[in-house]
């Protein structure tokens, strides 16, 4: 009897260890999760025209509640890492709804705009810890699907960024304060579906190594964390140029506001499609090549909007090649440096400083070679993101 016992109770931390990291319904309330927070991240500039004229502010001033935001987002994903491992799952991740819900309040009703961008960078930390916590958790809970459901997990941030925007020109940019509202209250029933997601996740191993072999395997991950670092700082800042340069762009060659800022939108909409259509692939095809077939569909793609006539077909499809390059990365990068914990918040937390950094990065490179080199620049840069792919590839399969 005494050794039955055991045997059950031996047996039992294995199957907790085995049991999915997900359940179906928290899958589900993590892909809605996801769509919140690209709607959150979209809704800042359709409501600028009413935070100017509520608060009185410039431009620039108005422009400082998505800043806040991404500072916010940025503090969030190094925050809730090094969080990672000592607070369960479950915790993150309430934690990260709970203040999103709160900043996202605190934006609709703040009476002063200093207060309002307190609560964006507030809002902006629970975006990190959710867009950094899911990212993290889906990037080793599913096996040899994790890529697969990475692209449909962010597919569904492209779907939030559409809807948000939507959203304020349906109501009203003066509507905002509702819109925001919504918006927290939704946060709130996927606390709910957390109960389906284990507490802890499987850790990476490795085997014990002599100290010579522990110096040079850690130089050997400092070089490829660097260059995963480049790759993604670089193709976040190509799709965040694409996204704020293409209707000046398109205007300038000679087509119309509207033509302009529809082409822009499809753009947007082929970077949630190409994350739909590359899962399927995914489950077929390693995540080096989808990247380098990614890159390098990207560079010829800027390269053919150089062309007047081309170029907002080449835009789309600079939307759809760039699109699985981010949610791609991070299996391959928790293969290629299993040893480095904080691998994955480096370069999402990157990621976030590159979309900061492009604007005046780019605005000032466009003052001096003017707005007909958009996609020359951009193309540029997506060629230096092909390099890195090859060299990774080239690296991480020598080790």
């Amino acid at each position: 009897m005494s050794e039955q016992t055991t045997g059950l109770r031996a047996d039992a931390p294995r199957q907790t260890a085995d049991a999915p990291l997900f359940s179906t319904a928290a899958v589900v309330a993590s892909c809605v999760g996801f769509v919140l927070i690209g709607a959150l991240q979209a809704l800042y500039g359709p409501a600028i025209p009413a935070f100017r004229k509520e608060f009185g502010l410039s431009p620039s001033g108005a422009g400082l509640g998505l800043s806040a935001h991404f500072i916010g987002g940025v503090a969030g994903v190094l925050l809730f890492d090094r969080l990672f491992g000592r607070l369960g799952n479950r915790q993150i991740l309430a934690t990260s709804y709970v203040l999103m819900a709160l900043g996202a309040a605190g934006v609709a009703l703040a009476p002063s705009w200093p207060l309002a961008l307190v609560a964006a960078l507030l809002a902006g930390l629970g975006f990190g810890g959710i867009d950094y916590g899911l990212n993290q958790l889906f990037a080793v809970g599913f096996g040899h699907r994790s890529t697969a459901m990475l692209n449909i997990l962010n597919a569904h941030f492209g779907v939030g960024a559409i809807l948000g925007p939507a959203l304020i020109g349906v109501v009203g940019s003066s509507h905002y304060p509702a819109v925001f509202l919504c918006f927290a209250l939704a946060n709130l029933p996927l606390l709910l579906c957390l109960g389906g997601v284990r507490d802890r996740g499987p850790q990476p191993t490795s085997a014990p190594r002599t100290a010579g072999e522990s110096g040079a395997l850690g130089r050997s991950l400092g070089s490829v964390l660097a260059v995963f670092v480049t790759l993604y700082v670089l193709h976040v800042g190509i799709e965040a140029g694409v996204g704020g340069w293409e209707p000046t762009h398109l205007e300038t060659v000679g087509f119309t506001a509207g033509v302009a800022a529809t082409a822009t939108s499809v753009y947007w909409l082929m970077m949630t499609v190409g994350r739909f259509l590359v899962a399927p692939i995914a489950l077929r095809f390693s995540a080096q090549a989808i990247i380098t077939v990614s890159c390098a569909g990207m560079t010829v793609c800027l390269l053919l909007a150089t062309v007047p006539g081309l170029a907002p077909y080449a835009y789309a499809g600079v939307g759809l090649f760039i699109a699985p390059i981010f949610p791609t990365g991070l299996p391959w990068l928790n293969k290629a440096a299993p040893q480095a914990r904080r691998a994955g918040a480096v370069v999402i937390a990157a990621s976030m400083v590159g979309g900061v950094a492009a604007g005046p990065v780019l605005g000032k490179a466009i003052e001096w070679s003017g707005v007909r080199a958009v996609p020359l620049l951009l193309c540029c840069l997506s060629a230096l993101c092909l390099t890195a792919t090859l060299w990774l590839i080239r690296t991480t399969r020598t080790r």
